[in-house]
């Protein structure tokens, strides 16, 4: 597996993981907006040429806001989610950031689990900020 920047021959198979991963996915366009944004990085894991997962994050001066982090369904307990993290908090690291910060379905232990790994904190809630079905969202963040 490598992790790479996305770029445009990526889109469509990461648009293919946001429609499998979440209930109101990002549209191409909005991808591909996002993608082009200087403001913004989004990375991706390549095995054998083919996209299986991607995380994207805004960043804003020096704080990182992370977007989404999504890997295909066949491809989850293989390490993916964890070497996109480590790859945007190492950037993060480099780039002299005071945190990065996320928002994760309250219910989502697993990904809850593996942020905190990486030393991300719960630092708030959002009431019902989900919805289809409506949950609310734990903020995690990660100071440096």
């Amino acid at each position: 597996m490598k992790i790479e920047k996305m770029n445009q021959k990526h889109l469509d198979e990461v648009h293919k993981i946001e429609q499998e991963c979440f209930s109101h996915p990002w549209s191409l366009e909005s991808l591909e907006s996002e993608m082009k944004n200087e403001n913004s990085l989004f990375l991706v894991a390549v095995e054998d040429g083919k996209v299986i997962g991607y995380i994207g994050m805004s960043i804003v001066i020096d704080e990182g806001y992370i977007f989404n982090v999504a890997v295909c369904e066949t491809q989850r307990q293989r390490g993916v989610a964890t070497a996109l993290i480590n790859e945007l908090v190492t950037c993060a690291k480099k780039n002299n950031f005071s945190f990065i910060t996320l928002e994760v379905r309250e219910s989502n232990i697993p990904a809850r689990s593996l942020y905190s790994k990486f030393g991300f904190i719960k630092a708030g809630e959002r009431k019902d900020y989900y919805s289809d079905p409506r949950e609310n969202a734990i903020l995690m963040t990660k100071f440096f």
